[in-house]
């Protein structure tokens, strides 16, 4: 039976595993849920994730949920084109670098989006202006890392390519609404402020299946 996933457009956490699945070049039954509607709180969704989140995976009989896990059991089940690199150092850093940024990354880039697309937080704010401060030492900090290797780990694209690359571009597609005007100077163009950075986002856009990956209400907002 083929791999099933299940998953909500522009969910970053769902695009990681899509990213994997493409670059595993494994065969998949895609379900977009319209998390609009709840459809990922479904009696047979909350049967498969008690939590009702996406993404959810289904390989025959097992099921799998969280994101993480997710690129984990698909690294394990199917080895060929790694995602944790080549070697325990390789998958150690890999790790270690995907811990930093839900560590010190995901919970500003929450701040911001939440601010920017929900419309009713101050976008000078204390709170969104610090996130923005940590977002600019941050991204300082990836730009670093790719001004040396086209990949944020070691030679090759990785676990922590497919973390990172759904929350620069949440975070692009949120400095470009009109209202984030007083935050996107700040960051945007990306391709301008931190030039390594964009050529890793345009290499990661052009990979084998990446427009399958796409988040499809994307194309038409």
């Amino acid at each position: 039976m083929a791999i099933e996933v299940f998953w909500g457009s522009g969910s970053p956490f769902a695009w990681r595993v899509l990213l994997a699945l493409e670059h595993k070049r494994l065969p998949y039954v895609s379900h977009v849920l319209q998390l609009s509607k709840q459809e990922h709180k479904s009696p047979a969704m909350l049967a498969m994730n008690p939590r009702g989140k996406v993404p959810v995976l289904k390989d025959g009989d097992y099921v799998c949920f969280e994101s993480l896990a997710i690129l984990y059991y698909l690294d394990r089940k199917y080895p060929a084109d790694p995602l944790f690199g080549q070697s325990a150092e390789e998958a150690g850093t890999i790790m270690r670098v995907i811990c930093e940024y839900e560590a010190y990354i995901e919970p500003h880039l929450t701040t911001i989006l939440r601010a920017v697309f929900a419309g009713n937080d101050d976008l000078n704010s204390e709170a969104v202006t610090a996130a923005m401060h940590v977002m600019g030492r941050e991204a300082r900090t990836l730009e670093g890392r790719l001004s040396k290797s086209e990949w944020i780990v070691g030679e090759h694209y990785s676990a922590v390519d497919m973390v990172v690359f759904p929350g620069i571009q949440l975070l692009k597609r949120a400095l470009e609404k009109p209202n984030a005007g007083v935050l996107s100077s700040r960051f945007m163009p990306v391709e301008v402020n931190y030039p390594a950075l964009g050529r890793w986002l345009a290499r990661v856009a052009a990979l084998p299946g990446y427009e399958r990956t796409y988040p499809p209400h994307w194309r038409s907002s």
